[in-house]
C-alpha cells in the first residue's frame, strides 16, 4: 500500500510542480524527496517507486507531446543525437533519465537517514526555524 501510495503521490506532485511552476527539469526531484520523507520505506522500494513514478510520467507526457505535433520535432532531435532519427527510442531515453533522476532522489533521503540517525528530529527542527523565519519576515513585512 504505501508502494502504491508513493508511487501515485510523486507523479502527481511533479506533474503539478512541472505544469504550475517556472521551475528547472530536475525540480520533481525535490518533490521526490519530500515523498520520501513523509512516507519512509526500505531503500530499493524508495528508489523503484520514485523511478516508477517519475519515469512513466515523463513517458506518458512526451508521448503526448509527440503525438500533438505529429513527431516532427522528436524526429529531428533524435537525428541530432545517435538515435538515427527514431522518436521512441527518444521517448524511452527521457523516461529513463527522469527514472533514474526521481530514483536517486528517493533513495537519497533514507541512505542519509540511516547513515544519520537523528535525521527525522534535525528535518523537524530545520522546518519549525524555516517556518519561523517566514513568519517573521511576513510580520516585518506588514510594518
Amino acid at each position: 500500500m504505501k508502494f502504491i501510495t508513493t508511487l501515485f503521490l510523486a507523479a502527481l506532485m511533479a506533474y503539478a510542480i512541472g505544469i504550475y511552476s517556472a521551475l528547472p527539469w530536475w525540480s520533481f526531484a525535490v518533490t521526490n524527496l519530500i515523498v520520501a520523507i513523509a512516507i519512509p520505506q526500505k531503500p530499493l522500494i524508495s528508489f523503484v517507486s520514485g523511478a516508477l513514478a517519475i519515469g512513466l510520467l515523463w513517458a506518458c507526457l512526451s508521448m503526448i507531446i509527440d503525438q500533438s505535433n505529429h513527431h516532427i520535432l522528436a524526429t529531428k532531435v533524435a537525428t541530432i543525437l545517435p538515435l538515427k532519427g527514431s522518436y521512441i527510442v527518444l521517448i524511452i531515453v527521457t523516461s529513463i533519465v527522469g527514472a533514474l533522476v526521481g530514483g536517486l532522489a528517493s533513495l537519497t533521503v533514507l541512505l542519509f537517514a540511516q547513515v544519520k540517525p537523528n535525521f527525522y528530529k534535525w528535518l523537524a527542527d530545520l522546518s519549525h526555524l524555516l517556518a519561523a523565519t517566514i513568519k517573521n519576515k511576513i510580520i516585518l513585512s506588514l510594518y
